[in-house]
């Protein structure tokens, strides 16, 4: 007969598992940072769910290379890229939300898709994962995926190993009590890009 007693621990030791399950994360720390100073400040970045950046990007792909401005207006799911002179492209948007995105380029038209990632590289030939730049243009790894993190001595992102790329940062600021990136450094297999943020004004919008 089964013994009683195991009828209760039963529930106590799912319990118990399903706890040591949640322990289990999907990034890997390591550097001169402190992990509990760290963990404090992925959640204090984290409540940022808008912003506008203004400053300049460099890309070089292995067909051609260039620098131009940039602008991206983030405002919870909805975002607003904008690159102005980059490749001799001039004027380059990228607009959507989860599940419709548009690109509109200078000269060449406008193109829809239901992610950017396939629309940049169906048209600029370009392999970035620009869903995951959500969570890499704030200092965070994004949470999808497994990633290897090194901090600095401040606690904050210095290198960042996630889907196949290397992300650097490089230095960063103050903006409205929030320590945000300023610049970054970002290669893939075929893509290498430089962000030099001039202009942060980060928001708290709440949940949708």
């Amino acid at each position: 007969m089964f013994p009683l007693r195991n009828i209760f621990l039963l529930p106590l030791l799912t319990l118990l598992l399903s706890g040591c399950a949640g322990l289990f994360k999907s990034e890997s720390v390591e550097g001169p940072g402190d992990t509990a100073a760290w963990n404090t400040h992925k959640t204090h970045i984290s409540t940022i769910d808008g912003w506008q950046i203004t400053g300049k990007i460099g890309i070089k792909a292995p067909q051609d290379s260039g620098s131009g401005t940039l602008f991206w207006l983030q405002r919870q799911k909805y975002f607003d890229l904008r690159l102005s002179g980059p490749l001799g492209r001039g004027a380059t948007r990228l607009t959507g939300h989860p599940d419709r995105v548009i690109l509109e380029v200078a000269e060449k038209g406008r193109f829809e898709a239901k992610s950017p990632e396939a629309l940049l590289e169906e048209q600029l030939g370009w392999r970035l994962p620009v869903s995951n730049l959500f969570w890499w243009i704030r200092g965070l790894p994004a949470p999808d995926s497994r990633s290897q993190l090194s901090l600095n001595p401040d606690s904050r992102l210095a290198h960042l190993e996630q889907d196949g790329w290397h992300v650097e940062y490089l230095s960063y600021a103050e903006h409205d009590g929030y320590f945000l990136p300023e610049r970054i450094k970002l290669q893939g297999d075929d893509l290498q890009l430089t962000l030099v943020i001039k202009e942060w004004q980060p928001r708290q919008l709440g949940h949708p």
